[in-house]
């Protein structure tokens, strides 16, 4: 089979597309739900597109996993070190605490000092979505063997290229795994950005809610709940492509 051919049969791809298919198509489900939700006035949300909801959802997942990321990345390295292993329970709390800590709360807090919008979900998002990725860090980096380490300091690296040649590609798979449960946890969190005046899918949720109408509720839950599986397979698969420790075989 040809690599265009063996493209085709891929099974991530057709579900992008079927995802991409279902939000364009979602303006010619008004009658569906007209049928499945008798009484109501407005069967389907039309004060945004769904496009635009789900791209402005994605760009705010996007935006807060890349600063937790560079956050929780650095902070998981630093601990692991002879010279931050001190702050290690330090760092675990903190990041405890920003994911035991009410979202919402994080909004009401933040709204005065960014104003309404995606500012304040962005911090929320942020301290919510830190904490898997600095324990995965830690777990991933302290289970690295010694043995390596040792087999590595034995042709000359130390330091900053043991730890870039040797540690971190081996410690890949659990850090992307740690990346991709804060990146899904986040992808249902950021429905109350929309609380703050974002632009999510969380918008035709709360209008349903607060008008007591359950098929912008089913329409906005649906779209989040199968581009949380999407995302999920889409990092499976990164995680099944397994990096290769530079310089070893």
């Amino acid at each position: 089979m040809t690599r265009a051919g063996a493209r085709w049969r891929d099974g991530l791809l057709w579900a992008a597309l079927g995802y991409l298919a279902l939000v364009l198509l979602m303006p010619q489900t008004k009658a569906l739900f007209a049928l499945l939700f008798p009484g109501l006035d407005r069967p389907l949300y039309e004060q945004d597109s769904f496009l635009s909801l789900v791209a402005g959802h994605l760009a705010l997942v996007a935006a807060s996993s890349l600063a937790a990321l560079g956050i929780a990345l650095p902070a998981g390295i630093f601990v692991t070190r002879a010279s931050g292993a001190d702050f290690r329970g330090i760092a675990e709390s903190l990041a405890a605490m920003g994911q035991s800590f009410p979202p919402v709360a994080v909004l009401a807090l933040a709204v005065p000092l960014t104003g309404f919008g995606s500012g304040p979900a962005l911090i929320a998002l942020t301290l919510y979505g830190a904490l898997p990725i600095l324990q995965n860090t830690i777990s991933g980096l302290g289970a690295v063997p010694d043995s390596v380490r040792e087999a590595a300091r034995g042709v000359g690296m130390a330091g900053g290229q043991l730890l870039l040649r040797v540690e971190l590609p081996l410690a890949a798979p659990i850090i992307i795994a740690g990346i991709r449960t804060s990146v899904v946890i986040n992808i249902a969190t950021a429905t109350i950005a929309s609380t703050v005046g974002a632009r999510t899918l969380g918008s035709p949720i709360l209008i349903g809610l607060n008008g007591a109408n359950i098929a912008y509720v089913v329409q906005g839950a649906v779209l989040v709940a199968l581009l949380g599986v999407l995302i999920d397979l889409a990092f499976e698969r990164l995680v099944g492509t397994r990096p290769r420790c530079a310089g070893w075989r």
